[in-house]
């Protein structure tokens, strides 16, 4: 694998910017991107869940990801989630990732027809590795949204004997007995991307030294700053700023979930994001109204 090393710090699962009629705002980006380099944030996964990925085209996929790379400008990482149902669309959507400079890859589960066992998961991803065979490949788990519960440790031991470039997962889920399992397997060969947001103190404390999540994009300091309390073993430090973070994922749940309520947080910020795509709800002037009182009571302003 090319300039491979291991992710460190805070990745951000990008919202996908859009104008009023739906089309993806792909001038803002610039923006977007330069707000991220100045967050002191380490990398982007791009077109996630949190980009609306099933509710994107190939093609909006695919220049999506071409902007963030070229506004990047090599300040931070970009890695290209190529998740589909449709395991060409995977493999197409990996091999463009690969040609037009993507530090890494990523891929969900497909969740429709799901995998029956882990042999399945690996066959499935097998092609879509092998596009982009000099990149570092992530297995993207969250069993909430997939509905795929095999196990992850097996899915990497058995899978690194037949996908070169497995590297690690990134881990969206609440069981930490088996994201431990998963840092340690095998002498700690994986990465372990940690994925709640508002619990990324538990997966330092088992060992992870890294976390993608959508909350990154607008609360990043207050994510640093517990990395920070951890690796200098200040726990209580920590666990007040993981409070912080935690009052903020309770607002957006308020006003629903992350990918809703965080990219109306991000139109607040000053990075114009746009509405969700349908069947996500608009945002009207009343919700915006509660939602900027409701971060104004927690102080989310001064963080």
């Amino acid at each position: 694998m090319k300039n491979y090393q291991r992710l460190k710090g805070l990745v951000a699962a990008t919202f996908t910017p859009m104008l009023p009629n739906g089309d993806i705002h792909y001038a803002v980006i610039d923006q977007y991107a330069q707000h991220i380099a100045d967050s002191g944030i380490s990398g982007v996964f791009v077109c996630g869940t949190t980009g609306e990925f099933t509710s994107l085209t190939t093609e909006e996929r695919k220049l999506i990801l071409k902007h963030w790379i070229r506004a990047a400008e090599g300040r931070f990482k970009v890695i290209a989630h190529v998740g589909s149902d449709s395991q060409c669309e995977s493999v197409e959507l990996s091999r463009h990732a690969a040609e037009i400079g993507a530090w890494g890859i990523g891929s969900i589960a497909p969740s429709f027809f799901k995998p029956s066992s882990v042999h399945d998961l690996i066959d499935f991803f097998k092609p879509v590795a092998a596009a982009a065979a000099e990149l570092p490949f992530y297995y993207y788990n969250m069993p909430s949204m997939t509905g795929v519960c095999l196990p992850v440790s097996q899915f990497l031991h058995e899978g690194k004997q037949e996908i070169p470039n497995l590297v690690g997962v990134k881990y969206t889920h609440s069981n930490l007995m088996e994201m431990g399992d998963c840092i340690h397997l095998d002498n700690g060969a994986f990465e372990v991307l940690h994925g709640y947001d508002e619990m990324l103190i538990c997966g330092l404390a088992l060992g992870a030294v890294a976390g993608v999540g959508s909350t990154y994009n607008y609360l990043a300091s207050v994510y640093l700053n517990i990395m920070k309390a951890m690796e200098e073993g200040n726990l209580i430090s920590a666990r007040e700023f993981q409070m912080q973070s935690i009052e903020v994922v309770k607002v957006i749940i308020k006003y629903g979930g992350g990918v809703r309520g965080g990219k109306a947080i991000m139109n607040l910020i000053g990075i114009e994001c746009g509405e969700c795509r349908l069947p996500i709800a608009p945002f009207d002037k009343g919700e915006y109204d509660s939602l900027r009182k409701d971060l104004e009571e927690i102080g989310f302003w001064g963080k």
